[in-house]
């Protein structure tokens, strides 16, 4: 059946929902403002991650090591808690929330007001979930498209991949999230295999059956994310697509195909030439590669394979380590002593129980080893670097402007065109009449409301009132 592709519309820091619910199109504008959101204004300083880290204690850099996993659709006292007492610098949205993006923007906002020089030296959060689409997509609802699988997806052009995922990452940031634990590089050999692959290719999640398609279109959803302000973790590096167990309820799970330069490698080697900040490390076992651990708690596979051999510089965070079944074995602890030894950077824990006992590990750590710590001062300095090349809060949407776009209808670029042209004619500077509801536009339209004759709100949205007086409204 032929695709019929999203419209895409290039807001940069407008949220669309689409169709209209109405009638009439409501104009609204993106609002600059200074609430917690995904970035503060510090983003725009010239503070760098190096001066960030110099400022931090030393449990507020182990603090930068750790994400904790919250209910999509609240805060979780745990996880709150966590960013103020433990100095966690990271927390993942998990499960599923049909409740909308206004919903998933409070939760986002929550989390960052913990926010502060006492917890994590004022640096921000980053705010993840899995959003890869098909069976996999933790936001839904009111404000967000229903994302095809991976290997729908794969069916389409890379060009058209790359357009959608800015479409799906705008919806991201808007909601507060600025980290998408997506794409799944991860390659089944074939539509058979797919069936007797519990963690890939049961679900959809691979882009298609070969090396060459995954690496095409697992890049381009990335950088699609990328385009739209949201980081991107490519994952499950060296791959989960030819194992026939799921490490998150399975334990002993072994890929015994992957060698150390196995072709199935090379979409992995195509996201990080195009720049991707995040690589996510599986738990499964490599017999080929390092068959006495998993690879998450491997220094051939992080620091030989992905730091030399693929020459990634980003951020490796891991698969789950709280509640996966194949590192059970293993106490929180050393799950997380391991995994920062052999070279990560986030210790992901879904789980917000058996933080305790990892951070209060790695501390302990880091204050006893002088090469320990130097491990975590060089991780955490990664993470901050990371979040330094986040956009700045001053290009976010609004919750309110999300509100009001979900209750009224969509920007249409060839509407705001017409209202660019009209507001032109009439003497105010929109900067290009370019279709894109932006700063420039929104300030004219505040501009000619303001007028005391037009008696106007001047709120920046283009009403029945406004429209009227424009002569442009229908």
């Amino acid at each position: 059946m032929a695709r019929v592709p999203l419209p895409h519309v290039p807001l940069p820091a407008a949220f669309r929902v689409h169709p209209a619910r109405t009638g009439l199109v409501v104009l609204a504008a993106t609002i600059l403002t200074g609430a917690a959101g995904l970035t503060p204004a510090r983003a725009t300083t010239t503070v760098t991650p190096g001066a960030e880290l110099a400022r931090m204690t030393l449990a507020q850099r182990v603090g930068q090591l750790f994400m904790v996993g919250t209910p999509a659709e609240a805060a979780s006292s745990a996880a709150l808690s966590a960013i103020r007492s433990r100095h966690v610098g990271n927390v993942i949205l998990t499960g599923r929330s049909a409740a909308g993006i206004t919903v998933t923007r409070r939760v986002s906002d929550s989390l960052q007001a913990q926010v502060s020089a006492a917890s994590t030296a004022g640096v921000p959060l980053f705010v993840a979930t899995d959003q890869e689409g098909g069976q996999v997509q933790v936001l839904s609802g009111p404000g967000y498209s229903t994302i095809p699988s991976a290997l729908a997806q794969g069916r389409w052009t890379p060009s058209t991949v790359r357009a959608d995922a800015n479409y799906w990452g705008r919806q991201l940031r808007a909601g507060g999230v600025n980290l998408d634990l997506a794409p799944v590089l991860d390659t089944v050999p074939s539509a058979a295999a797919a069936r007797t692959n519990p963690p890939i290719g049961w679900y959809d999640r691979e882009y298609g059956f070969d090396p060459t398609t995954v690496a095409l279109h697992g890049t381009a959803f990335g950088q699609g994310l990328g385009d739209a302000g949201v980081s991107a973790a490519v994952k499950h590096f060296p791959g989960l697509g030819r194992v026939t167990g799921n490490t998150d309820t399975t334990s002993g799970v072994t890929d015994r195909v992957t060698t150390r330069g196995d072709d199935y490698l090379r979409p992995f080697a195509s996201a990080v030439a195009a720049g991707t900040p995040f690589v996510m490390l599986s738990t499964a076992y490599y017999s080929r590669i390092d068959p006495t651990q998993p690879a998450a708690f491997s220094p051939t596979v992080i620091g030989t394979m992905l730091r030399g051999d693929l020459h990634f510089h980003g951020v490796v965070i891991s698969d789950d380590l709280g509640n996966a079944r194949q590192v059970a074995a293993w106490s929180p602890a050393q799950r997380a002593l391991r995994f920062l030894g052999a070279g990560g950077d986030i210790v992901l824990t879904v789980s917000p129980t058996v933080l305790p006992q990892m951070v209060d590990a790695v501390l302990s750590q880091a204050s006893s080893s002088t090469a320990f710590r130097g491990q975590v001062n060089a991780a955490a300095l990664r993470v901050l670097t990371a979040k330094q090349q986040l956009v700045p809060t001053s290009t976010l949407p609004n919750p309110g402007y999300i509100d009001h776009v979900l209750q009224r209808g969509t920007v249409d670029p060839a509407q705001v065109r017409v209202l660019q042209t009209r507001l032109d004619e009439v003497g105010y500077d929109v900067q290009g009449v370019d279709g894109v509801f932006g700063p420039a536009t929104y300030a004219a339209v505040r501009a000619y409301q303001s007028v005391p004759a037009r008696r106007l709100t001047a709120d920046g949205i283009v009403g029945p009132a406004t429209g009227t007086a424009l002569g442009i409204w229908r």
